[in-house]
């Protein structure tokens, strides 16, 4: 369970990281981030979720909830101080376990700087991340 200084609650919060912040997708899953510049030692890092009815009925919509809710809780204290996260499930994550969801979610904040080896290069509200520019490299 996300303790109350780690969720987000009010709609301008939600409206605010959105808007102003990076954002990396994947098939079953969105995350917005924003983080404070300079980022705030005393503030934590905050989530928060929607789960809208495309997803599914209540029940499937609480479900996926929960599951987000608990693998956001074991990440919680890896993200940077002040930032602030919003993690919108598409409709397949209504089929997804917990396990894809995860994935998901790492792949999501790799993308975003916010976990791994450059955690110093947090997305902040300024500019939006973009991909490295592809010099013709075959991978």
């Amino acid at each position: 369970m996300l303790p109350a200084a780690a969720r987000l609650r009010r709609s301008e919060d939600f409206r605010a990281v959105m808007r102003r912040g990076a954002k990396a997708g994947r098939r079953r899953l969105v995350v917005h981030a924003l983080t404070t510049d300079p980022p705030d030692a005393a503030e934590a890092a905050r989530a928060g979720f929607v789960v809208s009815k495309a997803v599914g009925n209540s029940v499937v919509r609480h479900r996926v909830t929960r599951r987000l809710r608990h693998l956001i809780s074991a990440r919680i204290g890896t993200l940077p101080s002040g930032s602030s996260l919003v993690i919108r499930a598409l409709p397949p994550a209504a089929d997804a376990s917990s396990a894809e969801l995860g994935s998901d979610l790492d792949a999501s904040l790799r993308r975003l700087g916010l976990s791994g080896p450059s955690v110093s290069s947090a997305v902040t509200g300024k500019s939006r991340q973009t991909r490295p520019p592809d010099n013709g490299s075959a991978v």
